[in-house]
């Protein structure tokens, strides 16, 4: 089944990858490795999960404005996520998608962490604002 998102592009780009979804908003400062593109959060849902070179689907940002930096130096570590899709738009998670320098998409038509599961297949066209799921649901 193929499922389409549309939404509002944050950070242009087009990417196609594996699916990790957090019903959890991510904290960036102390709740991620930089180093490692790993979720440290003892209390998330995802503790201890890798998102480097996923489709990072997550409703937003928690925590201080920290949280940019973090995601940045995902980047310049080579740890980043391939893309991101979040349910709800602040300064946090738009400035974080754009210092990791990802293609994201958020505002859309549907819950994304709702319709799409960890291990889909997903398109993130940040162009267009539209985000394709591919699933065997």
């Amino acid at each position: 089944m193929i499922i389409e998102l549309r939404g509002r592009g944050i950070v242009p780009g087009h990417a196609e990858g594996e699916a990790l979804v957090s019903h959890e908003t991510i904290s960036g400062w102390g709740g991620i490795d930089p180093a490692t593109g790993t979720i440290i959060e003892r209390r998330h849902e995802l503790y201890g999960v890798c998102f480097t070179g996923k489709v990072l689907v997550f409703p937003g940002a928690k925590g201080s404005s920290g949280w940019s930096a973090f995601f940045q130096s995902t980047r310049l570590l080579g740890t980043a996520p391939l893309a991101m899709v979040f349910s709800t738009l602040s300064t946090k998670s738009a400035l974080g998608a754009v210092v990791t320098r990802v293609p994201a998409v958020s505002q859309l038509d549907q819950d994304p962490v709702a319709t799409i599961h960890t291990g889909d297949r997903v398109t993130v066209d940040a162009y267009r604002g539209i985000v394709t799921v591919t699933t065997d649901r």
